[in-house]
């Protein structure tokens, strides 16, 4: 029988920029299946979170504007398990709130945190860290970062250090945190041994995360004196639109875990990704060929003298006849086809323009 006291938070209110035409603001990525394999992102995390954490015991928080979504892909959901912000604040606003609900229901909670949009195979390992790190953190004032065991120097990911080499089923202390090094840096950090990527899932108490939300980020919690009186009853939506309005936008990782003197890191060796951008789906893609072409289907890419491109439709029943390109992201919706090197900046650049009126219908 799972553990009454573990909860989980998955956090379901990214806008999912990055991926565009594929994801939109009216429908980002959690809600997408960028595989075709039937379930969304928020659809696998909720079921992967179901092995460890009682279904009944398991929040999202999104935005008010994604509600209909998460209700249609998540129907078992109950309605006071769906915390929805009235406007994006980033992970620290978004983990208080979560964090308050839970402690209204009950204080002796110990949570996991998990974004909504990372992918992770190898599911009996997950199960037994995530068991491991909730039993360690019920007897013990820390906050607990899963950290996988790298497996090349990928500039995509954030890196924590480690105070000491790690022991099976026992987490180490954290030295410092660095937020997407070049490729030389991530090289030399792997070489080390003394250094994880930072997965983004934490475990911790309830009552832990309360007071170091205090302690460290006092601009925060100050917004929400009153919580107990408003929280899960007919104001807490007016409470919300008042305290939001001055609310900061900041990670929880800025507002504490690097600020705290009682972070954690669990090392962990299941396969994981954060689809944060082209070059992890890239990699996430079901089908590459052998000139390194990454492709979301088997049987419409038509690809002469390419290599190493993004080829990506949203329609099975379509050919897309290819030649020539090197380094490229294809994307083919409905209504809009993207060609554009595979250069996060040039990309980042090119999608400012999104910004215009003329575009508004496609963002």
């Amino acid at each position: 029988m799972l553990n009454s006291h573990y909860y989980c938070i998955i956090l379901a209110g990214g806008i999912g920029s990055r991926f565009w035409p594929i994801s939109r603001a009216s429908q980002p990525k959690q809600f997408l299946d960028f595989s075709i394999q039937g379930r969304s992102f928020l659809r696998r995390t909720f079921d992967r979170m179901k092995a460890v954490i009682p279904e009944e015991n398991i929040i999202v928080v999104s935005l008010e504007r994604y509600s209909d979504l998460v209700r249609t892909q998540l129907p078992e959901l109950s309605e006071e398990n769906l915390l929805l912000e009235p406007y994006n604040r980033n992970t620290a606003p978004c983990i208080a709130y979560a964090t308050y609900s839970i402690l209204k229901r009950d204080p002796d909670a110990i949570t996991i945190v998990t974004p909504s949009d990372h992918a992770i195979a190898h599911h009996d390992a997950f199960n037994r860290t995530l068991q491991d790190a909730l039993a360690y953190a019920a007897g013990a004032d820390v906050l607990i970062t899963l950290g996988v065991i790298p497996t090349r120097p990928d500039p995509n990911f954030g890196y924590i250090q480690m105070m000491a080499r790690y022991e099976d089923g026992r987490p180490v202390k954290i030295k410092t945190f660095t937020e997407k090094p070049d490729e030389d840096l991530a090289r030399v950090f792997i070489e080390t041994h003394e250094f994880l990527w930072n997965s983004g899932i934490f475990v911790w108490r309830a009552d832990v995360i309360r007071r170091e939300l205090e302690h460290h980020a006092p601009e925060i919690a100050r917004l929400w004196e009153g919580w107990q009186d408003m929280l899960g009853t007919e104001n807490e939506k007016d409470f919300l639109e008042r305290i939001y309005t001055d609310m900061p936008r900041i990670s929880i990782d800025y507002a504490v875990m690097e600020k705290t003197d009682n972070a954690w890191v669990y090392p962990a060796s299941f396969r994981w990704a954060d689809i944060g951008n082209w070059d992890s789906l890239y990699e996430y893609l079901a089908v590459h060929d052998d000139r390194g072409n990454a492709l979301n289907h088997t049987n419409r890419g038509l690809l002469r003298d390419c290599t190493d491109n993004i080829v990506y439709s949203t329609r099975n029943d379509k050919l897309l006849a290819i030649r020539g390109l090197e380094d490229y992201i294809v994307i083919d919706t409905e209504d809009v086809l993207m060609i554009c090197p595979r250069d996060e900046q040039k990309l980042k650049e090119f999608l400012l323009q999104l910004a215009m009126p003329e575009y508004e219908e496609y963002r």
